[in-house]
């Protein structure tokens, strides 16, 4: 580790948008470690955890701390998805969301935020969905749990942004990851044709707004910003 090199923290790393913004920030000569529940070989150091277990990624975080003596910043970005209609999801499937997308945002916050507070410096930027914003059909679990996270990411950056912590969230629309199921309507034409950009995002388009925020001096605070090919103004 050179002096003044920056370390990020990302979860979910492993894939999609996750390994997109890993790769990129890489690129610009960050160092990135993964918390993830699949490999994610293309960082500096991976550890396979769940976000849902607060103990693991506590645990995490401080390897990574040790390793790399401070965290500048940390990308909320694992989740979890699936189409269910609303009326069908069960308990367990409400609990698993809501575990992995408010408790991985709480957990990975509470586990990062006491060392940027003392240094009043760091960057946290949580991936949304425009679902948190506009709702969905066949994943108002998931909606549900982005809409959830959200409220308390903004709360959060209420409460940092004092201590000279800058938090924010960007809200994917439809794109093109593993997340995405390949028979998801989603990808279909005739929802693709109903978008103004008339095709879905990609992971480097939602990768390139998250180095913006960690990288340069916008002094946002709380804000959404959405990239989803005009699916929600």
């Amino acid at each position: 580790m050179s002096a003044g090199q920056r370390v990020a923290v990302i979860t979910g790393a492993g894939s999609g948008i996750g390994a997109a913004i890993a790769a990129l920030l890489r690129d610009r000569g960050w160092i990135v470690a993964s918390i993830s529940r699949e490999p994610a070989p293309d960082t500096d150091l991976w550890q396979i955890a769940d976000v849902a277990d607060e103990q693991a990624v506590k645990d995490a975080i401080e390897h990574v701390q040790n390793t790399f003596g401070q965290i500048d910043a940390a990308v909320i970005c694992a989740g979890h998805y699936e189409e269910i209609p609303a009326l069908d999801i069960v308990a367990s499937a409400w609990q698993r969301m809501l575990r992995v997308h408010v408790g991985g945002l709480a957990h990975v916050c509470r586990a990062v935020l006491p060392d940027m507070r003392k240094r009043r410096s760091g960057r946290i930027v949580g991936i949304a969905s425009e679902r948190a914003i506009g709702g969905g059909s066949n994943d108002s679990h998931y909606a549900a749990a982005k809409g959830s996270a959200l409220s308390l990411l903004r709360s959060i950056a209420v409460e940092v942004a004092a201590d000279g912590v800058l938090v924010n969230a960007v809200a994917p629309g439809p794109c093109d990851t593993p997340l995405l199921p390949a028979d998801s309507w989603e990808r279909g034409a005739q929802f693709v044709e109903t978008l103004p950009a008339r095709r879905i995002a990609d992971t480097g388009e939602v990768a390139e707004l998250v180095r913006a925020l960690l990288e340069e001096d916008l002094f946002l605070c709380g804000e959404v910003l959405s990239v989803n090919s005009g699916t929600v103004i």
